[in-house]
């Protein structure tokens, strides 16, 4: 299988720098396992959103870390694999250093990606949809970039600290059971008023922490990536078939 023919794969929420259920470290060796597993078949990598659990770039300064995981995404770009990187709720605050470091595209809203005349509309879903308006406000909050410097003016040392804590300190609401309910579930509900707009074959989404598919009445598809936390989840489009898929765990459950 050339590159060119190679699949599209999408994957999202590892919440990197976070300890819960395995440690951080240790679920960042499984990623580049599973990184390195899909190298050869893999064409184009969306990692859409939520791949760090906090993130602030000073003009100086990155969060400490990492390292195994932005070695493998840069094997990825040497050997001509296109790499795309979304901002989520977590991450935001990623400004210009994985594209001028690593030459990997780095998209701030949802994007609409086109292949084999299938449309696919990819975006990590924090804010979309009805409801949830106090984070729709700090979301607004965070993305100012009065904002955004005021906060650069933290010594990196502290500001890095203070993020950590409070990361670390949230880390159990990911191992709450979460409830799938597909008649309540605002991403769905923001696909099928979007559908009304522009049609599309798949809307792709994080943040939700569930692996679903979600079948409109249309035909059109709502697929969420789940996450790197619980479920090691990961969606594969071969130009003919977008599929669910699991790394080491194959018996998870995909809600339909």
């Amino acid at each position: 299988m050339t590159k060119k023919d190679g699949n599209i794969v999408f994957a999202s929420d590892f919440h990197l720098g976070i300890d819960v259920e395995r440690s951080s470290k240790e679920r960042e060796l499984i990623i580049c396992d599973w990184l390195k597993s899909i190298q050869s078949t893999t064409k184009e990598l969306y990692l859409v959103g939520d791949i760090f659990d906090y993130w602030y770039e000073y003009k100086k300064a990155i969060p400490r870390g990492f390292s195994d995981f932005l070695s493998q995404l840069k094997v990825y770009r040497n050997n001509g694999i296109k790499v795309h990187l979304f901002t989520g709720n977590h991450d935001m605050w990623m400004f210009d250093y994985f594209e001028e470091e690593y030459g990997i595209q780095v998209h701030k809203r949802p994007i609409v990606v086109q292949n084999k005349g299938k449309k696919m509309y990819v975006g990590h879903g924090d804010g979309l949809g009805p409801g949830d308006y106090v984070y729709k406000i700090i979301k607004k909050i965070f993305s100012n970039r009065l904002c955004q410097i005021i906060f650069s003016i933290i010594h990196p040392t502290i500001a890095l600290w203070l993020m950590k804590g409070i990361s670390q300190r949230d880390a159990k609401k990911y191992t709450r059971p979460q409830v799938y309910d597909p008649s309540n579930e605002w991403l769905i509900q923001y696909a099928e008023n979007h559908q009304k707009i522009e049609k599309m074959d798949f809307y792709i989404f994080g943040h939700r922490h569930l692996v679903y598919d979600h079948t409109m009445e249309d035909g059109s598809r709502v697929l969420n990536l789940g996450d790197w936390i619980s479920y090691f989840s990961y969606l594969e489009w071969n130009g003919k078939e977008m599929k669910v898929k699991f790394h080491q765990e194959p018996e998870k459950e995909v809600y339909i």
